[in-house]
């Protein structure tokens, strides 16, 4: 074989793999397309009226004619998705940090972030709303309560899934509890707390709307939940579509966002075992 058809041959397997990877890239968003597509046609051909299932296109314009008032809510329960968060990685990573250093805090308090964990939102939130009398920090607190447990248990786990050999070495130079932690036991964790990061990612934002919904549509600031709330009682079923759109592109962009986050920080091969795993 002549060094110009081996060239040829390798010039075209770079093209079959280019393309393959261009199709898997592009295949999520054309099989997206043709499901609103099929929607859209289903509903115009089978005539549905508006308040029963809304288009597509219908929504899309309720976006726009509602553009205002969706993203002040858009904002407040954004602000509350992030912040809750933000909670939840910073509680969860010190506690996770005096679990791994003391495993008698870690056999008396761990089942207390298990009840919390396996007590639905929905029951306490009347609850916390009674005791708190700011609703902002009130729905802030139960969305922390739903998004911090991820974090927690996973960078637990990471913390401890050092290696043996290296612990080894560690005591055999008799490092200290802190180097041990920065140098040994953090990186080790940060796999598993991307992974629960992208995790809580989603639960902050279920754990918002449905404080949302136990709060009502009273008061100035209310979200996106409030909205449909609204909608329902006024049976304005596109404005109840736009809202729940709005709020799915919420949280297919959080989930973006920690999955560049872990890409960027543990490099695309780990990072995508890691959305295995999840």
């Amino acid at each position: 074989m002549s060094l110009g058809d081996m060239s040829t041959r390798s010039g075209t397997a770079r093209g079959h793999t280019g393309g393959r990877a261009l199709v898997q890239r592009l295949l999520p968003a054309l099989i997206l397309l043709g499901l609103l597509l099929a929607w859209e046609l289903g509903v115009r051909l089978a005539e549905i009226p508006a308040y029963t299932l809304p288009a597509p296109s219908r929504i899309a314009d309720t976006v726009w004619a509602n553009a205002g008032s969706l993203a002040v809510s858009w904002w407040i329960t954004l602000k509350i998705t992030l912040g809750a968060l933000a909670l939840a990685c910073a509680g969860g990573v010190l506690i996770a940090v005096v679990f791994a250093l003391s495993p008698t805090l870690e056999r008396a308090l761990f089942p207390v972030a298990v009840v919390l964990q396996v007590t639905p939102i929905v029951a306490i939130a009347p609850l916390i709303l009674i005791y708190v009398d700011s609703t902002s920090a009130a729905l802030l607190l139960c969305a922390w309560i739903v998004a911090f447990f991820p974090i927690l248990s996973n960078t637990v786990v990471g913390l401890r899934a050092t290696d043996p050999h290296l612990r080894d070495l560690f005591h055999l130079y008799r490092a200290s509890a802190w180097q041990r932690l920065h140098l040994l036991r953090a990186p080790s964790a940060l796999p598993y707390f991307l992974a629960g990061l992208k995790i809580s990612g989603g639960l902050s934002l279920i754990g918002a709307v449905t404080a949302e919904m136990v709060a009502g549509a009273a008061g100035r600031d209310t979200g996106l939940a409030s909205r449909i709330l609204e909608a329902s009682f006024r049976t304005e079923t596109p404005k109840m579509f736009a809202a729940l759109a709005l709020l799915v592109l919420t949280g297919v962009l959080i989930f973006a966002l920690t999955h560049a986050l872990s890409q960027w920080w543990l490099g695309p091969s780990q990072a995508s075992e890691s959305t295995v795993n999840d």
